[in-house]
């Protein structure tokens, strides 16, 4: 089967967050097009969704995390049992 290659135009940010969501996946950036490209032409649409991992685990909630954990070894963290919380609502 011969090959040829595909050359698009991308915003280098775009480049590097869709490398990275390819390697979350499980693929090659290769791969994921060439999922796509099959995708079209047997469906004749633009045809899936494909999800990243547990959004858990997503940069942005990871690092806020970090500084939640941060902050409470700080000491900048007012705990709360939950009787004092709901005397604090009847109040």
């Amino acid at each position: 089967m011969a090959l040829s290659t595909i050359s698009a135009r991308i915003e280098t940010k775009d480049k590097e967050r869709f490398d990275k969501f390819c390697k979350e996946v499980g693929l090659s950036t290769s791969s994921a097009l060439n999922l796509f490209v099959k995708a079209v032409l047997r469906e004749n649409r633009i045809p899936f969704d494909i999800a990243a991992q547990d959004p858990f685990y997503s940069e942005s909630n990871m690092k806020f995390l970090e500084e939640s954990a941060a902050a409470i070894k700080a000491g900048k963290v007012i705990v709360k049992t939950m009787d004092e919380l709901e005397a604090m609502e009847n109040e």
